[in-house]
């Protein structure tokens, strides 16, 4: 058994088709399919559902493709770990976040780039938290920014960051703008642009608004922080997002962001990796980072000093 036979079982496993798998393995499909066939053999089992095009995998292939992912990451781990031992941390290092955190990966990535500079980093910041957990279970991400305010299911570790906290973000013409604070039950009476309900960012709000027997009516949703910004923008429309991200964008001309009370939310967010021994070096040297960084505090800076 080779490694390059798992590797291309788990690309057709995620890809889902053997011209795809091929590609992203750069081989011609004929020696893809010819190894996945070769792994059958030496196992003894069928991994492939084979009809007139790719049908999936076994539930032999299942089982197996979770045996490659952990042996394969296990390679990998061994190798940053070697590389280290003889000349410092090196490879890639994978991150992923969801949206409403995404803003606060630079004030990790930064120092960890100061401290690993032989080490490229790779940042995912449109997933959502299920996929998080999914992509960290299967080794597809080394760590991720998401919230921990539920307890982390058996096999993943957290360090906590921040709390999110939210704001109304408005045009700053509009007449809540020029207040101090605005409630969730005014927010909820206005032309709202939201994040999308499979979000758990959305989720979130949905959750407070739920508890104050509120049923607002967002007019426009997006998975896109951006979006919201944007739409706001134009005056038309009201937001809620997460106060972390003015530390990205500041408050920008013409709008206003007031601080949401009653209640006034907050959701932790930290950084989630896989819990196993030995430890991914990515992984360990991230997390070490994120224990000796003061992401709270530098979120409660916004640009310009405002």
């Amino acid at each position: 058994m080779l490694f390059r036979q798992l590797e291309y079982l788990v690309a057709l496993s995620r890809e889902r088709h053997f011209a795809r798998a091929a590609d992203t393995c750069h081989v011609s499909q004929p020696a893809l399919s010819a190894a996945v066939r070769k792994l059958e053999e030496e196992l003894d089992v069928p991994l492939v559902r084979r009809g007139r095009k790719y049908e999936g995998l076994t539930p032999e292939g299942e089982r197996i493709v979770l045996w490659a992912q952990r042996i394969l990451a296990d390679r990998d781990s061994l190798r940053d770990e070697v590389g280290a031992l003889r000349s410092g941390l090196s490879g890639r290092l994978r991150i992923g976040s969801v949206p409403t955190a995404s803003g606060a990966v630079s004030l990790l990535t930064g120092p960890f780039c100061a401290a690993h500079p032989l080490v490229t980093v790779e940042v995912l910041a449109d997933l959502q938290s299920v996929d998080i957990l999914r992509q960290l279970r299967n080794f597809e991400i080394d760590a991720a920014l998401t919230y921990v305010h539920e307890q982390l299911p058996d096999g993943f570790q957290g360090v906590p960051l921040y709390q999110e906290r939210y704001v109304l973000l408005t045009a700053a013409g509009d007449g809540r703008a020029r207040q101090p604070t605005a409630t969730w039950e005014e927010a909820s009476r206005l032309p709202l642009c939201l994040l999308t309900g499979a979000m758990q960012g959305r989720r979130v709000l949905d959750a407070v608004f739920a508890e104050l027997g509120l049923e607002p009516a967002p007019r426009v949703e997006t998975d896109s922080v951006g979006a919201l910004f944007a739409h706001v923008r134009t005056g038309q429309w009201a937001s809620i997002v997460a106060r972390a991200w003015l530390h990205v964008f500041g408050v920008p001309p013409g709008m206003r962001a007031v601080p949401l009370v009653e209640p006034a939310r907050a959701v932790p967010v930290g950084l989630v990796t896989v819990s196993r021994d030995p430890e991914s070096m990515m992984a360990r040297a991230l997390t070490e980072i994120a224990r000796t960084t003061d992401v709270a505090g530098a979120l409660e800076r916004l640009p310009g000093g405002g």
